[in-house]
């Protein structure tokens, strides 16, 4: 009988190609918001950890505990080391070293005396290095307002307010103050090579980022780093591949006794970044799921909708003397095989156009004024495993359903009455 309805929908148009292109629409169009709504939610959480928290991050015991003092006096020592220990037990991880640190940023005048001076806070990072992704990962070129980027020893990015607090323009000289990582007095002389926009108030009013072989220098910490941060290479966060991998490296520096042993933490286990990751989950699937109930009931009602139109085809065949059961049967594996291919042919679609909104995304750049490290210049979506799947909910079982309600009146037809029906 399948065999039979088959060739029916593929020889009538009429009854299979507009149903299939509304199921298929549908379909796309939810997977497509689905994994939209996925990368929108966690371009946040994903800037968060691309300048502070990281997917994961390395420190000492006591530094994790006092994290917010910046207590670089604690920091991770033999770092280099450690780094090759991560490659080689987490590859699918990317690693990278960090300082930060705060201090004093002083502006000379023409006489080398103090012309204006600010509390600073820096980020040290691998600017320099050939190949490295830290750059491209703060999205430090984009956020230039003036200047270039770093491209020699002994020069910093300055945020755009804090160099006009200071009254220099790139290519002057700053010099930082602070203390080492031994407790001594550090003074460092720095370049300006340019100024960026940070995005956030308490970032932009005093910051500056400078390649970590200068800070190591400044604040004596020669291979030492504050803090190893980690990133996924396929880009984005998942918190259960994170937590996963922050407990096995714990798992194998649990006997040691060590009161500066390393200790790794994911995103959702540093600071309130947690409730945010579960925050922007639980939202992602309340608009995803109110989005699949508005599509089901447009694909139900077109359901519902053909089977009403097939009331003078339905009169004709229980007038030739079909079971009213196996007229009410047939529509709904008529509406099971368009529902099904018609999901099939939708999920591709929208996977297909997911897949390049996450690969290559939509470049908003140019309708902000200027960019910032901390706003995403490009949209993307990501592709998650419910993306396989929830197109079938309103383009399969949506049509089936609506079909099951309209085939109810085949049952309430009397038989006395087709002729004239069939007449009018």
């Amino acid at each position: 009988m399948i065999k039979f309805l088959l060739k029916g929908l593929l020889r009538d148009k009429s009854r299979s190609s507009i149903p299939l292109i509304v199921v298929a629409i549908g379909a796309m169009l939810t997977v497509i918001l689905h994994a939209y709504m996925k990368g929108f939610m966690g371009d946040t959480i994903e800037m968060n950890a691309r300048f502070n928290y990281g997917h994961l991050k390395v420190t000492t015991l006591p530094y994790a505990e006092n994290i917010s003092q910046l207590p670089n006096d604690l920091a991770i020592l033999e770092a280099g080391k450690l780094m090759t220990d991560l490659e080689t037990l987490f590859p699918e991880v990317e690693w990278s070293q960090r300082i930060q640190f705060a201090g004093l940023m002083d502006s000379p005048d023409e006489n080398g005396e103090t012309r204006e001076q600010g509390p600073a806070m820096g980020m040290g990072i691998d600017i320099l290095s050939p190949g490295s992704t830290e750059p491209q990962r703060l999205n430090l070129q984009k956020s230039i307002v003036r200047g270039n980027m770093p491209d020699s020893s002994r020069e910093l990015l300055l945020s755009e307010n804090f160099s006009r607090k200071l009254m220099v323009n790139p290519g002057d000289k700053v010099t930082f103050i602070g203390s080492t990582m031994n407790g001594s007095m550090a003074v460092q002389d720095f370049i300006v090579a340019g100024t960026l926009l940070f995005g956030t108030e308490a970032l932009d009013r005093g910051t500056f980022i400078a390649d970590i072989s200068d800070v190591r220098t400044a604040l004596d910490m020669i291979d030492a780093t504050g803090e190893i941060s980690g990133f996924f290479r396929t880009g984005f966060y998942d918190d259960d591949s994170a937590v996963e991998v922050s407990e096995k490296f714990n798992s194998l520096h649990s006997g040691d006794n060590d009161e500066y042993k390393p200790v790794m933490k994911s995103l959702s286990q540093q600071g309130s970044m947690g409730t945010y990751v579960k925050m922007s989950d639980y939202w992602a699937n309340y608009i995803t799921l109110f989005f699949v109930f508005a599509m089901s009931l447009v694909l139900w009602n077109a359901g519902l909708l053909g089977g009403l139109r097939r009331y003078g085809e339905i009169g004709i065949r229980l007038a030739m003397g079909e079971e009213k059961g196996h007229v009410y049967r047939t529509m709904i594996f008529e509406s099971v095989m368009i529902g099904l291919a018609g999901s099939v042919i939708g999920t591709l679609s929208g996977l297909f156009f997911a897949w390049l909104l996450q690969k290559y995304g939509i470049d908003i750049s140019g309708l902000m004024k200027t960019s910032s490290l901390m706003m995403p210049p490009t949209i993307r979506a990501r592709i998650t495993p419910p993306d396989f799947f929830i197109g079938f909910i309103p383009g399969l079982f949506s049509t089936v359903l609506g079909t099951m309600l309209s085939g109810r009146g085949i049952y309430k037809r009397q038989t006395a009455r087709l002729f004239k029906e069939l007449e009018s």
